[in-house]
């Protein structure tokens, strides 16, 4: 019977993977840690609130003193360092602060691990921004990496000191090394649930008599192409990571890329909207309208990145076949699902995130 801990636990992977851990019959607690100064996304967590195997604590991974603590106080078997600021967009804006959480608050994790509690497993949420996209090859575990925003370069920064602590130490760590994976609990500021959620504003608009304009969606490159997989399935590749007997480092992903035009056309497609957005124009000018001319999606400039990846395709050989992994859900499901959820949200019988 064992403990694990999540850090982040309230995001769209830790309430996944919390709910997954207490689903299994060999966790007895399940301990979540959550920033003090942050309440977002609580609700993620309304299906397992109650459960008495989960443990809910507040709390910072730049606290130091506190991580100590913690593993001093409790046996943890597992802990999932799934804590983040993972908004790309935002990390051009606030690298610093993006830095103290991604790499600094992993020293400090690693710290008390390899001081108070040297038997615990550890898995290091890592990216494919790590990457860099300035390739169209499929990317596995023995690529070489070149990151091309603040926050992947604070997540390369935290992934080879996992490394360098199982290599020093002797520390069970694992790399989990995600490509995109989104779902209905995916936060609001990124680009995946803002195109979900225009869609479905459109759709009301649409419902409640098409009076004046309708939204208006601004986005930046819908070039961009992404190996989008569901969250669900990528926090399952987490726990079998850490039941190996050998640490490792793992790529997640689908092996398909999809453009963001992708998941704008499919999302306004969906039943519940059931618009085919007509492109024209170029560059800054493109607009997609509907079939009466209406635009519903723009370029807007502000929300292009300063250092572009155009494309993320993952290869996740080595997870299907050493852990036995592979994803369950298509982009399709994974798109209808969002829907689905923005839908019910707005008619007020589905949770907020």
């Amino acid at each position: 019977m064992k403990t694990a801990l999540i850090t982040g636990v309230t995001g769209q992977d830790g309430s996944y993977l919390a709910e997954n851990l207490l689903k299994k019959q060999n966790y007895k607690h399940v301990i979540g840690l959550v920033r003090r100064r942050s309440a977002d996304g609580v609700n993620r967590l309304e299906q397992i609130q109650t459960h008495p195997a989960l443990t809910i604590m507040q709390g910072e991974l730049e606290d130091a003193g506190l991580l100590a603590r913690l593993f001093s106080v409790y046996r943890i078997d597992e802990c999932y360092n799934l804590a983040a600021q993972s908004f790309v967009r935002y990390s051009f804006d606030n690298p610093v602060a993006t830095a103290m959480t991604n790499y600094i608050g992993v020293i400090n994790l690693l710290e008390a691990i390899r001081h108070h509690s040297p038997n615990t497993r550890y898995y290091q949420a890592s990216t494919s921004e790590m990457f860099g996209g300035l390739t169209e090859e499929y990317l596995s575990e023995n690529h070489s990496f070149h990151p091309r925003s603040p926050y992947g370069t604070s997540k390369l920064a935290a992934y080879w000191h996992a490394v360098n602590m199982r290599e020093a130490y002797g520390l069970f760590t694992c790399n989990g090394i995600l490509f995109n994976h989104e779902s209905p609990r995916r936060g609001s500021e990124f680009v995946t649930q803002k195109i979900a959620a225009a869609a479905v504003r459109f759709r009301a608009w649409k419902n409640s008599g098409g009076m004046g304009e309708p939204p208006v969606l601004r986005l930046g490159n819908l070039e961009a192409r992404r190996d989008w997989g569901h969250a669900q399935d990528y926090v399952e590749g987490m726990r079998l990571m850490l039941q190996e007997e050998e640490p490792g480092d793992y790529v997640l992903a689908t092996g398909q890329a999809h453009s963001v035009r992708d998941f704008v056309e499919l999302s306004f497609a969906h039943p519940e909207v059931g618009v085919k957005i007509r492109w024209k124009g170029e560059g800054l000018n493109e607009v997609g309208s509907d079939a009466d001319g209406r635009v519903l999606v723009a370029i807007d400039p502000v929300h292009y990145r300063p250092s572009e990846v155009h494309v993320l395709l993952g290869d996740w050989k080595k997870a299907r076949e050493c852990l036995g992994w592979k994803p369950q859900f298509s982009f399709e499901d994974m798109v209808d699902q969002m829907i689905r959820a923005q839908v019910a949200r707005r008619e007020g019988h589905g949770p907020t995130a």
